[in-house]
Order: structure tokens, then C-alpha cells, then sequence
């Protein structure tokens, strides 16, 4: 029930998400979810938010995996991947169920921004440890992780605007020098 909620917000948004769309997708009783959930929406949402999170930063040693020699570059480029093969594949429908509850909820629920926000600190530590790992110092891991999330999430809000993976493509290959120029070449030796 938690993964059909974060795929119907990531689609839908938060105030279009019910309930009874939640046990339908996950073809549940509708009872169950008042058993799983006491806390009602807020509390799905929360969980859902957070298992993106999860999902985000447990997919970045697989981005890793996928390079023949890890770089920065590679890696930002394989988290963008996802995202221009779904959209090529599937169409413009899905966006960051992350940054779906924040853009719904960051001023109305405070549990759904903090869980927004763990979200987003969780997958910006994978990328920062990541990035740590190739060379780049630690004092710009973080920085540079964050740009780099930060980055995708605002190319999937355009490319999903024009239907189109321009902004994916060109964010790719605008980004992609700058992160590698940060490595410490130093240690690398």
C-alpha cells in the first residue's frame, strides 16, 4: 500500500490521492488501511514519502554499479537516465512522489515537510557518499549532491511541462563537467 501510494502521488499529487485509489492500485481491502494507517492520509503519505527516500538513496549504488569506472558525471547521468527512459518509454505522467508531498503539503502538514525533508537528506547522503567515494573532498560532497538532486528535480518539472527530455538531456551535459572538475585528483593517485 505504501509503494501504490507513492506511485499514485508521484502521478497524481497528494490532494488527488485517496484512500480508496490507494487499496484499489494495491488491490487491498479498504479495511486494511485503517488497520496499517490509524494515522489516516497523513500517515500513508508519510510512509510513502519516506520509502521514496529509501528508494532514491538504495538506488544510487546501482547507478555505481552500471559505470565501467565510476565518476561523478556517470552518476548524475544514470540518475537522469531513469527518469529520460521512463519518459521516452511511458510518457510524462510520473514525477518525485518526494517532490510531490512537498509542493501539496509543505505548509499545510508539517509531518508530510519533515518526512519531505528526511526524504531528501537520506537520498542526498547516498549521493554524497557516493561522490566521496570518487575523490570528490567531503566538504563538497554534500553541496554537490544537493545541486545534483536538486537539478534532476527541477528537469523533471520541465521536462514534464513540454513532454519533452530536453531539460534531462541538457542538464546531463551541462552538470557533468563541473562535478567531475571536483574531483581531488590528488587522491586519486
Amino acid at each position: 500500500m505504501v509503494f501504490s501510494a507513492a506511485q499514485l502521488i508521484r502521478r497524481d499529487g497528494v490532494a488527488a490521492t485517496g484512500m480508496r485509489e490507494v487499496a484499489a492500485h494495491a488491490q487491498a481491502p479498504r479495511g486494511s488501511l485503517q488497520h496499517y494507517f490509524p494515522g489516516g492520509k497523513e500517515q500513508l503519505v508519510n510512509e510513502a514519502v519516506h520509502w521514496a527516500g529509501r528508494y532514491a538513496g538504495n538506488r544510487v549504488p546501482r547507478f555505481l554499479a552500471a559505470l565501467p569506472a565510476p565518476t561523478p558525471s556517470g552518476l548524475f547521468a544514470e540518475m537522469v537516465r531513469q527518469w529520460t527512459d521512463e519518459y521516452t518509454t511511458s510518457g510524462y505522467a510520473g514525477g518525485c512522489p518526494v517532490a510531490a508531498a512537498t509542493i501539496d503539503c509543505a505548509e499545510t502538514v508539517p509531518s508530510t515537510r519533515e518526512a519531505a525533508a528526511g526524504a531528501f537528506t537520506q537520498w542526498t547522503g547516498a549521493v554524497a557518499e557516493a561522490l566521496t567515494g570518487m575523490g570528490v573532498p567531503h566538504h563538497r560532497a554534500t553541496p554537490l549532491a544537493t545541486l545534483m538532486i536538486s537539478t534532476v528535480e527541477g528537469a523533471l518539472l520541465i521536462a514534464r511541462a513540454e513532454r519533452s527530455t530536453r531539460a534531462l538531456d541538457t542538464a546531463t551535459r551541462e552538470l557533468g563537467p563541473l562535478l567531475d572538475a571536483a574531483v581531488d585528483q590528488d587522491t586519486l593517485t
